[in-house]
């Protein structure tokens, strides 16, 4: 019992840069929302039942242009495909979880949740009451802040004025220096950049993070 409560707090302590980084982010996103004309109710269903941030921007994005549903659907799918990439790596890991637990689990990764969960997955063995603590915990700030920036969106005009615009690229650089161990992870951390950024002007869409991923996992394997 002792040890599920060490893992559980573990997990929650874990997930509070997270949150400092949702917060604001969410936020952003709810303004955004109720500038769109989605209601406090209509985002927080929309972070309930999609909770991904980047796919969430441009759905909301979208939804403002008076975009149809199909378009929608289907560029989120394809921003989403590096969720295919981040399971995966973690599969490994989650060989002494309960079947059963493993698709509610899986619904909560995210960008951030993976890359705090794979650094602790590699160091030690964990059990589903650190992923549940770590994920749940980081999906409530999520889903609250987009309520809560949806809510007041009329009283802030402008969020970029408050730098609420660099949240998330922050976060993400934070994140990413969690992962920088020795020179070999640079190295490839720069391919990537690199990568994505040539594959943004030179492919139409969002290929370029998976693109660029991918590229730069097998080229890490042969190093």
């Amino acid at each position: 019992m002792q040890c599920k409560k060490d893992e559980m707090v573990f997990g929650i302590k874990r997930a509070m840069p997270i949150v400092m980084g949702y917060i604001p982010v969410g936020f952003a996103l709810g303004v955004m929302a109720a500038d769109a004309g989605l209601s406090p109710l209509q985002m927080g269903l929309m972070s309930l039942l999609v909770y991904a941030g980047s796919a969430q921007f441009i759905a909301v994005d979208l939804l403002g242009s008076g975009v149809s549903a199909v378009p929608i659907i289907i560029t989120t799918f394809l921003v989403n495909l590096r969720h295919f990439l981040f399971s995966a790596s973690l599969a490994p890991h989650f060989r002494q979880i309960k079947q059963s637990f493993i698709p509610i689990i899986s619904f909560f990764l995210t960008d951030e949740s993976f890359a705090v969960s794979i650094t602790d997955a590699e160091e030690r063995p964990l059990t589903h009451v650190y992923y549940f603590s770590l994920y749940i915990t980081a999906y409530s700030s999520w889903v609250f802040s987009t309520i809560i920036g949806a809510a007041l969106g009329n009283l802030i005009p402008d969020t970029k004025a408050l730098g609420f615009d660099f949240a998330l690229p922050g976060m993400f650089l934070a994140l990413l220096c969690m992962q920088l161990k020795n020179a070999k992870f640079v190295l490839i951390a720069l391919i990537s950049g690199f990568l994505s950024i040539f594959f943004m002007y030179t492919i139409p869409g969002n290929w370029n993070v998976i693109l660029a991923t991918i590229i730069a996992a097998m080229i890490g394997v042969f190093i």
